[in-house]
């Protein structure tokens, strides 16, 4: 083999991000109110800057970057594709494996994409101080590090299990400037809701998503607006730069195209970031098999029903077409925080009803003996949510040797695990278990969208 690492150089960089909502065979359905009927973009204002809101209900094909945003993505970007070769040598296939190294920004994983995106939108706007949820902490720390770039002030709410989990993520914001809470906190009404009726909560996506939002329009100065690190249309298609550079990078590698494109999916921006521009190859008669995989502890798209939910436990947002476990759903404190989010992207979502991705949920013990794996041949640590869609690989590679066939494997390393020791020495010692969502407990979580609309399943045409 000749070439390991495939590198564009900067005048490669894509210069629009690929709008995946204009090409899905069936249109999109709309967000709504509680009372059922569409929002209009004046009642997203008090939230987001008008400049994203336009993004987030545009259906045009693609959407030019402008320069500046250009500008702080070359801090890290093109980043690399690289052939997994020694994994492959070590699982003696076939199969030629491929990944996307997103860990090289930064903060340390994809999220700084849209993060940069979004606050410079915000700044254009006259918005002065930005509010935020993280799970894990890679989206707090990558707006935190888009702020301090642009001079915005930075509030982050990080889910509270999280937060005690993985303190030098607090550190990482604290050194961009930004102020990190632990999430619920006594800081918001939502925040005191949730402590008083769960005082020992591990938190949630959900609940810090309901804490950022209040933040945001409770600010009576009306500079400040909050930004979302995954599943709205606007993060996702800032995101597809990584698939958009992934295909040139592969036509460098002498591959006409993957057979297999492999992601985590918590919200799914990493995954959509990837998958998108290859999923329009489908759309458009490509055989490729497009795989998000989720933790088997919050399995939203193999076990949840596609249908209309709120965005956050305090049922802030407005309602999203998703495949959801409830908006009250609290996932078991696993070490990928990133993936302990109740619902899936409307686009990804809407992917899935269309047939053209299918999505998989593997347990954490199985991730992390991948990512074992990975490091002792490959040589990196992933982050633990990136070992997901490594366990995956391992599968599917394997899967290849089994047949005999020849396969290009595509996935996004979506970030590095060099702040997510602990789970690793937990995992070494024997201290993890396999864990997965209990039919009871789904069950009960899914009584709090019962008697919200649902959302229509139709796979072609129009609703």
């Amino acid at each position: 083999m000749k070439n390991k690492r495939f590198l564009l150089s900067e005048e490669d960089i894509p210069r629009q991000w690929y709008n995946i909502a204009s090409d899905l065979p069936t249109p999109m359905q709309p967000p709504i109110g509680p009372d059922g009927k569409p929002i209009t973009p004046d009642m997203l204002a008090p939230v987001f800057p008008m400049n994203l809101i336009e993004q987030e209900m545009s259906r045009e094909r693609w959407i030019a970057i402008p320069e500046e945003i250009i500008d702080m993505l070359y801090m890290w970007r093109p980043a690399p594709l690289v052939r997994a070769d020694r994994l492959e040598k070590y699982l003696k296939t076939p199969a030629r494996i491929y990944y996307k190294d997103e860990s090289v920004s930064p903060a340390g994983s994809h999220k700084p994409n849209t993060a940069v995106a979004q606050a410079w939108y915000n700044k254009q706007f006259g918005i002065k101080r930005l509010t935020t949820e993280t799970g894990a902490g890679q989206w707090g720390c990558a707006l935190a590090f888009a702020c301090s770039l642009l001079g915005l002030e930075c509030k982050v709410f990080m889910v509270r299990i999280s937060f005690d989990q993985k303190p030098f993520r607090k550190t990482m914001m604290q050194v961009w400037g930004a102020n990190c809470t632990a999430s619920p906190s006594n800081e918001t009404n939502a925040g005191r809701a949730i402590l008083k009726k769960m005082p020992d909560t591990p938190g949630s996506l959900g609940i810090a998503i309901s804490e950022a939002v209040e933040a945001a329009v409770t600010d009576k100065t009306g500079k400040t607006r909050y930004a979302l690190g995954s599943v709205l249309n606007h993060v996702l298609l800032h995101q597809t730069i990584i698939g958009l550079e992934a295909k040139k990078q592969l036509k460098m590698a002498g591959e006409k195209r993957p057979d297999v494109v492999i992601g985590c999916a918590g919200g799914g921006s990493n995954f959509a970031g990837l998958a998108f521009p290859f999923v329009n190859d489908k759309i458009n008669g490509e055989k490729i098999e497009i795989i998000p995989i989720e933790s088997s502890t919050c399995p939203k798209m193999t076990k949840g029903p596609f249908t209309y939910d709120f965005g956050d436990t305090a049922q802030m947002t407005p309602l999203l077409p998703m495949y959801t476990l409830g908006h009250s759903f609290i996932p078991p404190p696993i070490h990928a925080g990133g993936l302990r989010y109740h619902g899936m992207a409307p686009l990804v979502s809407q992917c899935i009803v269309e047939g053209l991705i299918t999505p998989r949920a593997y347990d954490q013990l199985k991730c992390y003996e991948s990512a074992v794996t990975w490091a002792r041949t490959e040589g990196t640590i992933p982050a633990p949510e990136t070992s997901h869609a490594i366990a995956c690989v391992i599968d599917e590679a394997k899967k290849a040797r089994e047949e005999g066939k020849e396969k290009v494997i595509l996935f996004s390393y979506s970030g590095h695990g060099l702040l997510d020791l602990a789970g690793y020495e937990k995992y070494l010692g024997g201290k993890l278990e396999e864990c997965s969502l209990p039919d009871s407990e789904l069950c009960e979580s899914l009584k709090s969208i019962k008697d919200l609309p649902k959302a229509k399943t139709q796979k072609t045409g129009k609703w």
